[in-house]
Parts: C-alpha cells; sequence; structure tokens
C-alpha cells in the first residue's frame, strides 16, 4: 500500500508539489511559530550589560580565528553539564549576540562560564602555547595576538551595526568607542575612568595581555573570554534558588 501511494503521487506532479509544500509548511512553522512569543521565552535580567568597544572587538576576534568551531557556548540543563561547566544557559544571556555563538562542537570544553575561571596571565599563556598550560591539548597556537595592535579607530561603526539589530548603545557609548577600548585595556590613564562610566563600576579595567603600554588583539579576546557568562548575574541568583528549594 504504501508504494503503491508513493508511486501515485510521484506521477502526479500537482500532488507532488502540494505534498511538498505542505511538508515544508510544517517545518517553517515549527521553526517560526515560537518567534512570536519570544518575549515570553526569554527571561528577565534587569543587571544585563552590552559588551565594551574591547570586548566586541575581542568577540569579533574568537569568531575571525573560528573559535567557535571547537567551542560551544551553550551549557545544557542535563545534571552532568552543570556539575561540570556551571549554572545552565539561559536565552536572556545571548540577547545581545549577534551572531550568538551557542554551537554544538566541542573538541574543547564549553566557554559559557569561562570568564573569571581562570587569570588573565593564564589566558595569554594558553594562547600563546596551549600546552604550556594543558599539556593533552590539541589546540593551535595564537601567539601573534599578542603582537599584533589592535584596530580600534573604527570601532564607532561596530557599536552602530549592533545598534541596527537591538543593542542598546548610547550615543555616548558610540561617539567614545574608540577612546573605551584604549581605557579598559590602559587602567593608567585618563580614558580609563570613562569606561566604568559608561558601562558599570563592575567593568574590568586593566592591562589584559600584561602590557599597559599599548592595546593588542590579546587585551581584546582576552577581555572577551573573561566577560563570558558574567554580562549578568542570572543563572547563577537562578542556580542558587533552585538549591535553596531542594
Amino acid at each position: 500500500m504504501p508504494e503503491f501511494f508513493h508511486r501515485k503521487i510521484e506521477r502526479n506532479a500537482i500532488g507532488f508539489v502540494v505534498a511538498i509544500v505542505a511538508v515544508a509548511s510544517i517545518g517553517g512553522l515549527v521553526e517560526i511559530a515560537p518567534l512570536f512569543t519570544i518575549h515570553q521565552t526569554v527571561e528577565e535580567a534587569p543587571d544585563m550589560r552590552v559588551y565594551t568597544p574591547l570586548e566586541l572587538a575581542g568577540r569579533n576576534i574568537y569568531i575571525r580565528e573560528g573559535c567557535y568551531a571547537c567551542h560551544s557556548q551553550m551549557i545544557r540543563t542535563l545534571r552532568d553539564e552543570v556539575e561540570r561547566y556551571g549554572p545552565y544557559s539561559l536565552a536572556v544571556e545571548s540577547k545581545y549576540d549577534h551572531p550568538m555563538l551557542w554551537g554544538s562542537k566541542r573538541t574543547g570544553p564549553d566557554l559559557a562560564r569561562i570568564g573569571d575561571k581562570y587569570s588573565d596571565a593564564w589566558h595569554v599563556r594558553h594562547l600563546i602555547n596551549p600546552r604550556d598550560v594543558v599539556p593533552e591539548s590539541v589546540m593551535p597556537k595564537y601567539g601573534w595576538l599578542a603582537r599584533n595592535e589592535l584596530r580600534i579607530e573604527d570601532l564607532g561603526a561596530h557599536l552602530v551595526a549592533q545598534q541596527d539589530v537591538g543593542v542598546p548603545y548610547t550615543q555616548e557609548m558610540v561617539d567614545n568607542a574608540t577612546r573605551d577600548a584604549y581605557g579598559q585595556a590602559t587602567p593608567d590613564t585618563d580614558a580609563a575612568s570613562g569606561v566604568s562610566e559608561r558601562y558599570g563600576a563592575a567593568t574590568q579595567v586593566r592591562a589584559f595581555d600584561g602590557d599597559p603600554a599599548r592595546v593588542t588583539e590579546m587585551d581584546a579576546l582576552v577581555a572577551y573570554l573573561q566577560i563570558l557568562g558574567r554580562l549578568t548575574e542570572a543563572p547563577y541568583k537562578q542556580s542558587a534558588a533552585a538549591e535553596a528549594g531542594e
């Protein structure tokens, strides 16, 4: 019977097209329907902040170097994942990520909670030669990041592009993007104070690569890694509340 039906519909061009459209519509409905309730499914996080220009530059480098191909940024609700990596990822944590970097490939560990887990010096050494800190690592070396000066002159345009997709950067943030990127990595300069004023007192301001005399791509990437999982405290509060209720 199934074979007869299959043969019959294949010989009916119009019926075959209608069947294709029907099946494709089901798949499209499954993909699109949840978007109508997106505001109900994304958690509230009043303390959520945007990336600083330096962190955004680091994220761009992370994408440029293909780090997302080996590292995911989404901890699932499975017990073993939570025990290994920390509180499972919330949708709100990715609300300012364009594109999102959830991923599914884990040649290396998930990085959703990597922020503040290791020191800046550890990250720098790890990126220069991963085997120095993780002997069994298969990660490539990225030593040139410490030698490359970071291009910061056009970061204002990057913030404008983020504004276009809904990230709430203010005009003041856009106007001071270059200065703030420089100031976040050079804590002893006059530019450093404005970073905390615009992005919050908890913003990390320091020489991430250990050299306060210049701003490198290493500064930017380490600044980005150190903020992963720390843009909001919502997942940690939710986890603590769940543990208290057990």
